[in-house]
């Protein structure tokens, strides 16, 4: 044979694998066709959940996306998160928490700001002109009963059509997870604090 093919090497299988996994890869693209905002959620004991929804609002505004944050339970100003995020035109920032339950000891106080940081909040989920809202540890509010979470739900549910939500906070209730488009729970191997280490600027806050 003098063709070219007679020449050409088998393809091995490695590339076989790369082949038929290229076939299903490009069929589940082509099967995700519709278009609307996706309910996130980012929970678990691990480290970074804040972090990776702010990374996103990062990407949202590259795309010339307007963006809403509202902080359950932190309570300081001085992250570098918030220094950044509050000098860009298309971010509204709320920190709306009193701190961690076990530094305020204030349940009254606790669910009082829980509940004022949701009304800011549902301001935002019914503009269709913000396209991602951060609702930062929010799962608290869950945990110690600040919310009503079937309410909370309802209202994401009916958020405008093209509106992405990110919710951050550990031990995310199951309902919440049912009603999430995406659930990342993220594990915690080890911690730096646990260590010793004490929270740092630029990594921690």
């Amino acid at each position: 044979m003098t063709s070219s093919t007679a020449n050409t090497p088998p393809a091995s299988s490695h590339e076989q694998r790369m082949a038929r996994k290229k076939i299903v890869i490009d069929d589940k693209i082509a099967a995700a066709q519709e278009e609307r905002g996706v309910l996130v959620v980012n929970t678990g004991n691990g480290k970074g959940k804040s972090s990776a929804a702010f990374g996103v609002v990062a990407r949202a505004l590259g795309h010339g996306l307007k963006v809403g944050v509202v902080q359950f339970v932190k309570g300081r100003s001085d992250t570098g998160e918030e220094a950044f995020f509050r000098q860009q035109a298309n971010v509204a920032w709320h920190v709306g928490g009193e701190g961690f339950t076990w530094e305020t000891q204030d349940k009254v106080r606790d669910a009082q700001a829980a509940q004022a940081a949701w009304t800011v909040a549902c301001v935002h989920l019914a503009d269709p002109g913000i396209g991602l809202v951060v609702l930062d540890e929010m799962t608290y509010a869950f945990k110690y009963g600040w919310l009503d979470l079937p309410s909370v739900i309802a209202i994401l549910q009916a958020r405008p059509t093209m509106q992405h939500v990110i919710i951050t906070g550990r031990a995310a209730p199951e309902s919440l997870r049912q009603a999430a488009d995406t659930v990342s729970d993220i594990g915690n191997e080890k911690h730096a604090f646990q260590r010793g280490i004490k929270a740092m600027p630029g990594l921690e806050f």
